[in-house]
C-alpha cells in the first residue's frame, strides 16, 4: 500500500519538525536570560521577517506577561512603504514602544551625505551606534543568522561591543553548553542573535507553523522594477532608474527587506507561504546573496560594516 506524504511546507508536516522545536526553545531561552542579566535591552525591528520572527519568539517567551523590551528601528527614509505600515500596525496591536533612528535626520543636520549610488544603508551605522548610546541600551537584539554571510557566520549569541559600539571578532567569547557571558564594561553593550542557528527555510517552516503574518512583499506579486547589477530595482525618489535602465512590469517577491536602493526583488510566482518553502529549499543562494547589492561592494564589505558598528 502507498504512502501519501504531506507536501513540504504544509503546516500539517511542519508542527512534526522537531528541529523547529528545538531552534524555538532556544530562542525562548536567550529572551529570558537576557531579561535576567541586562537592565536596557531593545529589539532591532525593521518589520523584515526575522526581526517579525523574532518579535514573535519573544512574545512568547514572556507570554502571558507583556515584552519587558522596547522596539528600535533605523529608518533609512527609503524603506518599502508596505514595511513601515506592517512595522507601526504590529507596535499599535502589541501596545509596544518604538524608538526610530533616522538616517534622514543626519542627512538634513549635514552630519552624513547621500552616496552617489543612493543606497542608505552604509548610513545606518552612525544613527544606530549613537541612538544605542544616547538610550543607554546595554543589549540590542538582532535577526541576523549565521547562514546569511560569512561575516555574521562569525558571531557569537552574544556579540560584545565596545564603548564606540565596534565589534573585534579576536574577543568573541566561548559559549559552552548555552553559557551565555553578558558582562560588559560602563559603555559597551552586547548584541544579542536569537536566530543564530537559524536557516533561512528554517524561518520560513516556523512562519508556516506559527501562522505569523509577514509583509504582502514577501509574496509574488506584479511590481514596475528596473535591472541594475543584475537585480530587479524598484523605482524612487533614491535614484533609481538612471537613463538606459528601462521601467518595466514583472511578477516578483523578496526574500529580504531593506533600504530600496539596494535591494533586489527576485523572479517568481511563489504566492503562497508553501510555495515560497519549496522555492526555498531549492535554492543555492542565501538571500543576502542573492538580492543584497550592499553585501557586494567589496568581499569584505560586511565585516567592515561590523567592525565599525552595523548588525
Amino acid at each position: 500500500m502507498a504512502t501519501t506524504v504531506a507536501p513540504v511546507g504544509t503546516r500539517d508536516t511542519l508542527h512534526r519538525i522537531p528541529h523547529l522545536d528545538a531552534l524555538e526553545s532556544e530562542a525562548v531561552h536567550i529572551f529570558r536570560e537576557v531579561a535576567g542579566e541586562f537592565e536596557r535591552p531593545v529589539i532591532l525591528f525593521s518589520g523584515g521577517k526575522d526581526s517579525i520572527v523574532m518579535l514573535h519568539l519573544a512574545l512568547k517567551a514572556f507570554r502571558p506577561a507583556s515584552v519587558p523590551f522596547s522596539l528600535l528601528h533605523v529608518d533609512t527614509g527609503h524603506n518599502f512603504p508596505e514595511v513601515l505600515d506592517y512595522r507601526d500596525r504590529t507596535v499599535e496591536r502589541h501596545g509596544l514602544r518604538l524608538y526610530v533612528a533616522s538616517v534622514q535626520d543626519y542627512i538634513d543636520r549635514g552630519v552624513l551625505k547621500e552616496r552617489p549610488d543612493g543606497t542608505r544603508n552604509p548610513l545606518q551605522t552612525l544613527p544606530l551606534t549613537e541612538k544605542i548610546q544616547a538610550e543607554k541600551f546595554d543589549a540590542v537584539f538582532g535577526g541576523g543568522r549565521r547562514d546569511e554571510e560569512k561575516a555574521r557566520a562569525k558571531e557569537r549569541v552574544f556579540s560584545l561591543r565596545d564603548e564606540f559600539s565596534q565589534w573585534d571578532p579576536r574577543r568573541q567569547r566561548p559559549e559552552l553548553w548555552n553559557l551565555y557571558n553578558g558582562r560588559h564594561a560602563p559603555g559597551e553593550h552586547v548584541r544579542v542573535f536569537p536566530l543564530s542557528n537559524w536557516t533561512e527555510l528554517d524561518v520560513w517552516q516556523y512562519i508556516a507553523r506559527e501562522g505569523i503574518e509577514l509583509p504582502e512583499i514577501y509574496y509574488a506579486h506584479e511590481r514596475e522594477v528596473f535591472r541594475r547589477s543584475g537585480m530587479w530595482l524598484t523605482a524612487g525618489e533614491w535614484g533609481g532608474p538612471k537613463d538606459g535602465e528601462v521601467v518595466e512590469k514583472r511578477l516578483v517577491r523578496y526574500r529580504t527587506v531593506g533600504d530600496m536602493s539596494c535591494t533586489g526583488a527576485v523572479d517568481s510566482e511563489a504566492d503562497t507561504i508553501e510555495k515560497v518553502i519549496v522555492e526555498i529549499a531549492a535554492s543555492r543562494l542565501t538571500e543576502r546573496g542573492a538580492t543584497r547589492a550592499d553585501d557586494k561592494m567589496s568581499e569584505a564589505a560586511m565585516e567592515d560594516r561590523k567592525r565599525e558598528g552595523y548588525f
